[in-house]
């Protein structure tokens, strides 16, 4: 916890993100102060303020969701600290999660909506990446879904029903401007550019809320590419990650998967084999989800300028090189092609996704599959019986799986609320990977330990032949491969110097 190696992530993060909570403040504070400019009406002055203030809402609501994800509830500020004085001297307890969720942070996203840019003014030149109107409903059904789930809702107060109409309600209002890319022709590209093209001049409507960034070339992929085209290598996926990807026919390989989504090896190498999904040992990425072709490098696939080998002593694993791949895998996805050409010199754009439209898909079907009915609900002040909705489920998950080219949902699984559930957890898995779901999502489902339990495996990067490289094994070349199973990391713990600033705090549970 208190290495170097770790400050970024578990010391920064606070200070950082109370960083832009108090520029939010600032700007909420002053910004009616500050004069017209000479050269606009004053119908467009106040049309900017409101603009602002509502931006400023949301960023202050979207910051402290992202620390309530790492460190729970923490103190709400809102006033303008003095950078001079003590700080957080008057925040000396953390509110409930009902008072940092849902009456504020939840309060926050709905309030701004109505004062944010539509989507189309937020299109327009000079606009690209300012919050709109649909970033706003997005996060909220996000930060719903979260609340409605197991771990949270007892104090949340939010149930299934309400995530659910909150995912319907983007929809709603806002589907018929966003859906899922699907411009290409194969699953394949269509996945690999829904991540890689940019919301507003490379028309990749199913972007919704994203970091903009500058066109990028080597520099910014180098780390993360293959040995043999140069880099460094620095992002392996395991073999766990790829156990979990589906066979093209829409059929599971494996016979058994725990309830995480990962097979179940029973001690051995391999797990136990479903003959007629069509999978074989000595070939396994043939036929496989075409998400694992765009998200993964294996050996024998074409990409760069060659062809990925990690037999050992190859070009992608030879000998002596530190940085070569443990585990036989190296990464594709967020990592744009086009920057290898000539000789390294290429560029491309490589924004950061924080919500798109699969996700509200995803979401809409697990709120309605955790419904249990029938049950009567109030809409415009009506009672109205609601039940889990089978067609409506099978509709939102399976425009996911279509568009990766895989069969949606069978008749069997539909009837198993857990099932689906199982179903869901797995495609959340495979569709959002590396965007930042994984890690809350196993916390909110209760399966977090589950999840670290089975060491990490890899296809064996020191067999020199095919025969030898399809093994799967437990590196051992690498120590961090060691996973570490402890209840506390549900949540991660406040700073040390922040506890020293404020030893009134509560600090998370087991630190």
């Amino acid at each position: 916890y208190y290495a170097s190696g770790a400050a970024t992530e578990l010391t920064g993060t606070w200070e950082h993100y109370y960083r832009g909570i108090r520029k939010c403040n600032m700007l909420l504070k002053n910004i009616d102060d500050v004069p017209k400019a000479t050269d606009d009406s004053e119908e467009a002055h106040a049309t900017y303020v409101k603009q602002y203030k509502a931006e400023a809402h949301f960023l202050r609501a979207y910051f402290y969701w992202e620390m309530f994800l790492r460190y729970g509830p923490v103190p709400l500020v809102t006033d303008v600290l003095d950078p001079d004085g003590d700080l957080l001297s008057n925040y000396t307890t953390r509110p409930s999660l009902k008072e940092y969720v849902v009456d504020f942070i939840l309060k926050e996203l709905k309030d701004c909506e109505e004062g944010l840019m539509d989507k189309a003014t937020s299109a327009e030149s000079g606009n690209p990446g300012r919050i709109s109107q649909p970033m706003a409903r997005a996060l909220y059904s996000r930060v719903m879904l979260y609340m409605a789930s197991d771990r949270f809702r007892s104090e949340s107060g939010i149930s299934w029903q309400q995530a659910a109409d909150a995912a319907q309600s983007f929809m709603t209002d806002y589907g018929t401007l966003y859906g899922l890319y699907t411009t290409d022709t194969d699953p394949k590209t269509c996945y690999t550019n829904a991540i890689l093209k940019n919301a507003h001049d490379e028309k990749n409507n199913e972007t919704i809320f994203w970091r903009n960034d500058v066109a990028v070339g080597w520099g910014a992929i180098y780390n993360d590419t293959p040995v043999g085209e140069g880099g460094n290598g620095g992002l392996c996926p395991s073999q766990n990650l790829v156990d979990m990807y589906d066979m093209a026919n829409g059929q599971s390989p494996f016979s058994s998967y725990d309830e995480t989504g990962a097979p179940v090896y029973n001690g051995t190498a391999t797990p136990a084999i479903n003959n007629a999904s069509g999978y074989k040992s000595n070939d396994p990425y043939s036929n496989r989800d075409p998400r694992l072709a765009a998200t993964v490098l294996y050996n024998g696939v074409n990409w760069g300028n060659g062809i990925i080998n990690v037999l050992k002593g190859q070009r992608d694993n030879p000998q002596g090189n530190a940085n070569a791949t443990p585990t036989g895998y190296y990464t594709r996805k967020y990592i744009p092609e086009v920057i290898l050409n000539n000789n390294h010199t290429g560029s491309n754009y490589r924004n950061w996704i924080i919500i798109r439209y699969a996700e509200i898909l995803l979401s809409y079907a697990e709120a309605l599959n955790n419904l249990t009915g029938p049950h009567t609900v109030e809409l415009d002040g009506q009672p109205y019986t609601m039940s889990r909705d089978k067609e409506e489920i099978k509709k939102a998950f399976n425009q996911v799986r279509y568009r990766a080219g895989l069969p949606g949902l069978t008749a069997n699984q539909l009837n198993s609320t857990p099932e689906v559930q199982k179903q869901i957890e797995r495609e959340r898995m495979v569709e959002f990977l590396w965007e930042n779901r994984r890690f809350y999502d196993v916390r909110r489902w209760g399966i977090y330990e589950e999840t670290e339990q089975e060491p990490i495996r890899g296809m064996n990067p020191d067999g020199a032949t095919k025969e030898t490289y399809y093994q799967r094994v437990i590196p051992s070349s690498s120590s961090f491969l060691t996973r570490v199973v402890d209840k506390r990391s549900v949540w991660v713990p406040i700073p040390r110097n922040e506890m020293r600033r404020l030893p009134s705090l509560d600090q998370n549970p087991g630190y």
